[in-house]
């Protein structure tokens, strides 16, 4: 599995839960673009529309060497799953308060480009801080440990 792109910001704001590959519908020398990295998740949501799901405002760089078929680089991409598991998503995110958030973009073995997304719930300011704190703290520890 080749990470092309992680959405750290999801982490660093929301308690990411329930996560699911999903694959994603791309046009033209889109995937070339994937393959190459030009890709961005930062701001990038996941939404529930007439029983399919969409990713919104995601970037992908156009493929400089495509000459005829150049699509927007933010354009509303389709999701690929199956019903059940977006009927799911949906009943969480109407009953609980939950968004759906994109977590990382890769390839996977057979040479597909997937997307992972999860179950977000925001966090507040506090626990933004405590985990923070915990990050340093590991660092550090890990940073002493290999001194020795």
């Amino acid at each position: 599995m080749e990470i092309i792109a992680n959405n750290k910001k999801a982490f660093h704001d929301y308690f990411i839960s329930d996560c699911i590959e999903v694959g994603i519908a791309l046009e033209g020398a889109e995937v070339k673009s994937v393959r190459q990295g030009g890709v961005s998740l930062l701001d990038s949501f996941v939404t529930v529309k007439n029983g399919e799901m969409f990713l919104k405002n995601a970037y992908i760089k156009p493929y400089e060497k495509a000459n005829v078929f150049k699509v927007d680089e933010r354009r509303t991409r389709k999701l690929l799953l199956h019903k059940n598991e977006i009927l799911k998503f949906e009943r969480t995110v109407k009953e609980k308060g939950f968004s759906i958030m994109p977590t990382k973009l890769y390839i996977n073995k057979s040479g597909k480009v997937k997307l992972e997304i999860g179950l977000a719930k925001g966090k507040k300011l506090y626990d933004k801080r405590q985990t923070l704190k915990e990050k340093t703290i590991k660092r550090d520890i890990e940073r002493y440990s290999s001194k020795r």
